[in-house]
């Protein structure tokens, strides 16, 4: 092998990884909660490629942690309890439903500095736990400055569901907005190119998208947005910042 294909090569592979897609995870034990649950449910908050099992990236305290439920808004920062993920911290959460309802956990995480992309990542980031069977709350907003709010309720679904949202940036409808999806891989799947790791739609004219799910487990879907204003990096430098409103849904066997 020449040494400029070799050089070639090596550069396509370092570039391959440098732009493997970063999703802000929050899964919680279950979707759905119930009396045999007592309503205790645990939350994992990890900066991660979910399809590739990794590597983690480490996650500064965030901004904000909280859930939207039947008692209002109740903000969980003090609940959070770091943890380590691939030897980068992460956190948990614990949290107990004590009405029914629906409960939209949310965060805000630190803004994090990829320099293989040149820019700031911050990843607004919620999932939606059913409690008791209520089944009712789960379209309301949380507020964050890009959300992705659901058209299809974002629990209890079998897998081949189709999943739908809208895009929205300061509340109003993103048209053509870019959402990316990946699979929160068990290690039951190897990806056959890079192209199946992360799947790419795009939203439409009125911000819209649709998804069919196609395997059961945690699927996440995150509209992709440039902020109007550059942040400053760790190396003092004026630099771009994307803006992700992501959600996470599972979908289960019909068995």
């Amino acid at each position: 092998m020449s040494q400029f294909l070799r050089a070639g090569l090596l550069t396509a592979s370092l570039l391959s990884g440098a732009v493997s897609a970063h999703f802000q995870e929050l899964i919680p034990q279950s979707d759905s909660l119930n009396a045999a649950s007592g309503g205790q449910v645990q939350l994992a908050l990890t900066f991660t490629h979910p399809m590739e099992r990794g590597p983690a990236m480490a996650m500064g305290e965030p901004m904000q942690f909280g859930v939207v439920g039947p008692q209002g808004k109740q903000d969980l920062m003090k609940r959070l309890t770091p943890t380590q993920v691939d030897g980068k911290q992460a956190y948990l959460a614990d949290y107990r439903v004590t009405r029914p309802g629906d409960y939209l956990f949310y965060l805000e995480p630190a803004p994090y500095w990829e320099p293989g992309e040149g820019k700031m990542i911050i990843h607004y980031t919620k999932v939606v736990v059913d409690g008791f069977g209520a089944l009712e709350g789960w379209d309301q907003p949380v507020g964050l400055p890009v959300e992705i709010e659901p058209l299809s309720r974002p629990y209890s679904l079998w897998t081949g569901n189709l999943f739908q949202g809208v895009v929205r940036h300061q509340g109003e409808p993103v048209p053509y907005a870019e959402v990316e999806v990946e699979w929160r891989n068990d290690g039951s799947v190897t990806a056959p190119s890079d192209g199946y790791v992360t799947q790419v739609i795009k939203a439409d004219a009125n911000g819209t998208f649709s998804y069919a799910m196609p395997r059961s487990g945690w699927w996440g879907f995150a509209a992709l947005l440039e902020a109007d204003k550059p942040m400053t990096n760790p190396e003092g430098q004026q630099v771009p910042v994307e803006l992700g409103g992501l959600i996470w849904v599972h979908a289960r066997d019909m068995k």
